[in-house]
């Protein structure tokens, strides 16, 4: 069967291999800037570029008439995204040539914040406190009966990107002010600090087949904003986090909506218990695939490509069976363009990220406080040798 692939970002690449593995035709779409990265062209049958004006943002109306051209002589079955940036792109592209998978409304559930806080506030899930920003007057109501600060985050953008910390009602109207044309895109809530965790699944039929819970040793919002070192790790199978994040997991994904496929969600640890923050229909980035793997043996984005073809092709989708280890990421900005590893060489380090003024390292084990203490020391260690960093873009 045939594949169109959509991704503005280099990602994925075992997903593509394992379609192709698995008998298919793959088609790939990209941003011109990712043609030259190290694709797996052997998986690939052909590749199309959309020029774009900050490297996620395309012309939609040639994203469709280039998928026309596309079905005119090769036809498509199956229309997939491979990042958080593109899961809107290609919920249009299954609207208007009546693909199966999720269309616009039930994707929105999946990219657009607001819209998960209202869904989930609708099944009962719970959420910090909100407000769309569409009517001042709501939005005073929403300030005047909540506790700051509050965070202001941008509708659509993934994970930390473009979010603002605000401290008054004086710092929102000022903020208000400055972004009156494109309030529409943000919404606001209350800030809550607390641990930050994520549940990285596959399921099929509503229900969740395959899930691991990790925990961000610190919340992607202060490594962003704060220069921090970003670190997760897995929480050992038998804790009581892992089967109550289970469980909500499982709950949040059918109440939007996730008939099938990959899926990466956030979770905050309050006084009252797991938050939801926010989810997305992709297997997770910042490298949490790889990490997932080392302490389960379950390749996500190979597990993925063989969930979809077995939908298309009407097969039973078993998922495999998953070690019961452990595993801790570490990765930030290198002063140095190609770090040495060597010096950090141990029996416990199973990956090692190769990336341009990037230091990463996966280490796995049985023992979670054992990955965290290993952590702990690498951390210590990269800070010292490597660490460095750039302030976030407004």
């Amino acid at each position: 069967m045939n594949f169109l692939c959509i991704t503005c970002e280099y990602k994925g690449t075992d997903f593509l291999v394992a379609l192709k593995e698995l008998g298919h035709q793959v088609f790939l779409v990209t941003s011109e800037n990712q043609r030259h990265k190290p694709w797996p062209w052997e998986a690939i049958d052909e590749a199309f570029y959309m020029s774009e004006s900050d490297g996620r943002v395309w012309n939609i109306d040639h994203l469709i008439r280039g998928t026309a051209y596309v079905f005119q002589s090769k036809g498509i079955d199956k229309i997939i995204a491979l990042d958080d940036y593109d899961v809107s792109k290609a919920a249009l592209l299954r609207e208007e040539f009546r693909s199966p998978g999720m269309g616009q409304t039930t994707a929105r559930h999946f990219f657009d914040k607001l819209a998960m806080r209202m869904q989930a506030q609708r099944h009962e899930i719970p959420v910090p406190g909100f407000s769309a920003l569409f009517n001042d007057a709501d939005i005073q109501t929403f300030l005047d009966s909540s506790e700051g600060p509050w965070l202001v985050k941008p509708r659509m953008d993934a994970g930390a990107l473009g979010i603002r910390k605000i401290g008054s009602a004086e710092d929102f109207w000022k903020w208000s002010e400055e972004h009156q044309d494109l309030r529409h895109k943000y919404l606001i809530e209350e800030f809550k600090p607390g641990a930050v965790y994520h549940v990285d699944s596959l399921s099929d039929q509503y229900k969740v087949l395959f899930s691991r819970a990790s925990r961000y040793l610190q919340p992607p919002f202060e490594v962003a904003h704060g220069g921090g070192i970003f670190r997760s790790q897995t929480i050992d199978v038998m804790d009581p986090e892992t089967k109550e994040l289970t469980q909500l997991n499982q709950k949040v994904l059918k109440a939007f909506g996730m008939n099938f496929g990959a899926s990466h969600s956030e979770y905050i640890k309050s006084d009252r218990g797991f938050v939801f923050l926010e989810t997305s229909a992709r297997v997770g980035g910042a490298h949490l695939a790889e990490m997932v793997y080392f302490a389960t043996d379950v390749n996500l984005w190979n597990e993925w490509a063989r969930l979809e073809s077995a939908k298309l092709s009407g097969a039973k989708y078993k998922a495999p069976k998953a070690k019961k280890s452990n595993a801790g990421i570490v990765v930030t900005l290198s002063n140095a363009e190609h770090p040495d590893y060597n010096k950090y060489a141990a029996d416990d380090i199973c990956w090692t990220l190769d990336k341009s003024y990037h230091v990463g390292m996966i280490v796995n084990g049985k023992s979670e406080q054992g990955i965290k203490q290993r952590l702990d020391d690498l951390t210590e260690r990269i800070t010292r040798d490597y660490a460095t960093s750039v302030p976030l873009k407004e």
